[in-house]
């Protein structure tokens, strides 16, 4: 007798061929059959008129604080992803020094915005060494599995002490102890190491993280760590485009080119996107990219399927009013008594006479570009898009110039400010604005098909688990499978493409040899998906964090059902009791 059996499906095996009707028979977790399958089974879930995929893999999560207190690991587990790596852009909590916990939650809330009140209320720090942290972590149930990367930051503080926070060069007993640090932690089951090298990237104190100017030296010698191992991969995040030094792009490829290539026949991986300072970046990237293919240094591309965007609103991180002085006076009142003094007679007026004040500076991880964004508001607008306050309207990533704020103003003939300032306080005032930051220079998602379709392109960049006062992304398999198969007009991508971007492509690139196909013998990691009614709805504001922090979820139908290792984890869109989510050691 099967333990699952899943009947009547269309199969899309993760191998990027034409799909196939066909039933898939689970014995104690993993896959048997796919056919007939003509044995009975303890449960048997009819998935007529569904499409059947492999569980989907994200890349690139930040769930490495959400992990040690959440066994329910959303938002991901809500859009089908069944395996996440995490301890991407060289943050993390692991190695640890005992009684610096501090430190680290300070540079995961600079970086990724999550609340530091959550972090030090919820992370256990029941750990030293990155081995331990792995056994910590394994230790708590899970919906979903998840993998590690060891991340440079807080490896570089556990060895350098005050002089990594100090920007000091490594020695070379330093470099030598962190590659051997990072050994033991690969060796242990860790899936690479990861580096940040970006100057948007700040601790809640306003300081440079501690990897951001490594020398190369530093980084060729952890990348020699993974030399002699059958696994491990390398990741970065470089913006090329420095605060402090300006247009950087050869110099930063040349130091990440030593990284990557100090550790062959290891598969590297670089954040991708298209970015507005230096709109010719993404390009140059893949240029170069492409060259050291032919060099033999196997280096892809993470990227997003629609825009980096920020959800901005008076319950998040960042809105168009938080620089006003008389804004800046009520920020720290309970959400309704801001509300209704943002209501009251006189107030609108009062509060755009005047002159936004610079927010970012020592002592805060707000970073110099929200001054910028502050400042430029009048030609942002023109990126700026109401979502719908009640959620009644489709959500609509690709939007044109006309439905934005500035067009607007034009229509109104009133101010941009004075546009976003009623957008904000609509409805019941928990309504967003949606601003795509990244990837919509052009003001349509034409660069991101060709990043998207680029054979070194891998998808990724979803930040599950962090920047959750102002990002939502870990919908992207969702949006992936919706919007770029099925719902937008032209330069689509085929749905078995997409879902093979989802599985097999992930799996092939960490060296996860049990998952992302559907084929006898793997895994029993399965979704069962509604493709014609799969929706997003606009992201909500929930108060669900440790010490009442707060974060966005993003509401979704079309998942008829998702399976971990053969165990039912949602049903129906919602989340069943079941938590059969491990830490996936890979080469052990």
């Amino acid at each position: 007798m099967y333990d699952l059996k899943i009947t009547d499906g269309l199969i899309y095996d993760g191998e990027g061929g034409a799909p196939y009707p066909a039933n898939i028979a689970v014995k104690d977790g993993v896959i048997v059959e796919v056919g007939s399958c003509d044995g009975s089974a303890r449960q048997t879930v009819d998935a007529k008129g569904a499409i059947v995929t492999p569980g989907f893999i994200d890349l690139h999560t930040h769930y490495d604080g959400q992990i040690s207190w959440d066994e329910e690991m959303q938002p991901s587990v809500n859009h089908g992803v069944t395996t996440v790596v995490m301890g991407n852009c060289g943050v993390g909590f692991a190695p640890l020094r005992k009684g610096e916990q501090d430190k680290l939650i300070k540079l995961m809330e600079g970086v990724e915005d999550i609340p530091g009140s959550a972090l030090a209320e919820g992370v256990g720090f029941n750990w030293e060494s990155f081995p331990e942290y792995m056994d910590a972590i394994d230790a708590i149930p899970h919906t979903i599995d998840f993998a590690v990367m060891v991340p440079h930051d807080p490896l570089r503080m556990y060895v350098m002490g005050e002089r990594a926070i100090a920007e000091e060069t490594a020695t070379d007993a330093d470099i030598a102890q962190m590659q051997a640090l990072t050994r033991e932690a690969v060796e242990a089951g860790a899936v690479g190491f990861s580096t940040g090298r970006s100057d948007f990237h700040r601790t809640s104190d306003g300081d440079w993280t501690p990897s951001s100017e490594a020398a190369p030296s530093e980084l060729v010698g952890i990348a020699k760590a993974l030399n002699g191992l059958d696994h491990g991969v390398l990741h970065a995040v470089n913006d090329f485009n420095q605060e402090r030094k300006g247009d950087q792009f050869d110099e930063e490829f040349d130091i990440l080119e030593q990284f990557f290539a100090a550790a062959p026949g290891h598969k590297s991986s670089m954040t991708w996107m298209q970015r507005d300072m230096v709109p010719d970046h993404w390009k140059r990237i893949a240029t170069r990219t492409e060259a050291l293919q032919k060099k033999g240094v196997d280096l892809k591309l993470q990227a997003a399927p629609r825009a980096i965007g920020v959800f901005l609103g008076l319950q998040s991180t960042f809105h168009p009013l938080m620089a006003f002085p008389s804004y800046i006076e009520i920020s720290e009142l309970p959400f309704d008594e801001r509300l209704a003094i943002l209501r009251s007679p006189g107030m609108k007026e009062k509060m755009l006479a005047e002159t936004p004040v610079k927010l970012a500076g020592p002592g805060t991880s707000i970073p110099p570009m929200t001054d910028s964004m502050i400042a430029m508001t009048e030609m942002l607008s023109a990126k700026m898009f109401r979502l719908s306050p009640d959620g009644s309207e489709k959500l609509d990533y690709e939007q044109a110039y006309e439905n934005s704020a500035h067009a607007e103003s034009q229509r109104k003939g009133e101010s941009v400010w004075s546009v976003l300032y009623d957008w904000l306080i609509e409805g019941d005032g928990k309504s967003m604005i949606y601003f795509p930051a990244y990837n919509y220079t052009d003001m349509n998602y034409n660069a991101v098909h060709e990043m998207i379709s680029h054979p070194l392109a891998l998808p990724g960049l979803s930040d599950g688990g962090a920047h959750v006062g102002f990002i939502c992304d870990a919908s992207f398999p969702t949006y992936l499978l919706s919007y770029w198969t099925r719902d937008r007009k032209d330069k689509k991508i085929s749905l078995a493409r997409a879902v093979q971007m989802l599985t097999a492509d992930g799996a092939d690139y960490i060296g996860f040899k049990d998952r992302g196909r559907l084929k006898a013998g793997m895994k029993a990691d399965i979704n069962v998906i509604e493709y014609k009614t799969l929706d997003l709805k606009t992201p909500k504001m929930v108060q669900d964090l440790p010490a009442g922090g707060q974060r966005l979820l993003q509401p979704v139908t079309g998942y008829r059902a998702t399976f971990v290792a053969g165990e039912q984890v949602i049903a129906n869109d919602q989340l069943t009791k079941a938590r059969p989510g491990h830490l996936v050691r890979v080469g052990q």
